[in-house]
């Protein structure tokens, strides 16, 4: 799918959580890819990049450095603290432990740092009803067998509501998710037609009966359940969720 939204997306989270006048800063670009990310950011940004990704014979930006890394089974390869900005774009729907990944990115971020992930939006209507009719969301398909192109549609082996990935954020130590959108997807529009009055008639006993009744919303987490019915998420093709580390934050501990 066109990436040049997404990249646009990641790079305008950036600019609004970044402090104003960041020069010289140090940027992590994580699955990098051919670097096209890096490519734009400097452009927009003045940050000196770094990169690692698993395929690193497809990374391509002279002068920058691109360390390789299965972020399956291994740490960054990097120190504590190290970046003020860190972007993970459409890799955690790839890797087998998004959670411990985020951990690892919140270990990496310098206090006061920025955090953009993104993924594709499996809850947008049209991803809605290609689960109800498939029982499988939008993008995550049937996959191939020991398949070694981790990098395409076929290593999407994670798919991760809105609301996982900003509790993982949270979990890992990361402060004030925000949600964006890289587009308006048609699709999604022509089917939320459709689709918006058995959302919504039934948004009202969801939401009472998970507060009243199983108590698993609190004032923590309810204003990210609410994201679950709301435009960007029921219309947006791919979810942008950025963060911030806060000063003097306590390091994420890993779950037992």
């Amino acid at each position: 799918m066109s990436t040049e939204n997404i990249y646009r997306a990641v790079i305008n989270a950036a600019k609004k959580r970044l402090p104003i006048g960041l020069s010289g800063g140090r940027h992590l670009d994580i699955g990098a890819g051919r670097g096209e990310l890096i490519q734009k950011l400097c452009h927009s940004m003045p940050l000196s990049s770094s990169a690692c990704d698993f395929h690193v014979e497809r990374f391509s930006v002279a002068g920058t450095p691109c360390a390789h890394v299965n972020l399956n089974y291994e740490s960054l390869p990097y120190p504590d603290a190290q970046f003020d900005l860190v972007t993970c774009s459409e890799v955690v729907e790839h890797v087998e432990n998004y959670r411990a990944l985020l951990r690892e990115v919140f270990r990496v971020t310098a206090n006061g740092g920025t955090v953009v992930v993104t993924t594709p939006n499996v809850l947008n209507a049209n991803s809605r009803f290609r689960y109800l009719v498939s029982g499988f969301a939008n993008l995550f398909g049937p996959l191939p067998v020991r398949n070694d192109k981790l990098y395409s549609t076929g290593g999407h082996i994670t798919p991760i509501p809105y609301f996982y990935l900003a509790h993982a954020l949270l979990d890992a130590g990361f402060d004030k998710p925000e949600l964006s959108i890289d587009k308006v997807q048609k699709t999604s529009v022509f089917w939320l037609v459709f689709l918006a009055p058995f959302i919504f008639l039934c948004k009202h006993r969801f939401m009472t009966l998970e507060r009243t009744k199983f108590k698993t919303i609190t004032t923590e987490n309810e204003p990210h359940v609410a994201v679950h019915f709301s435009w960007p998420l029921l219309v947006g093709r791919t979810i942008v969720v950025s963060a911030v580390k806060s000063a003097g934050a306590n390091p994420a501990l890993p779950r037992a």
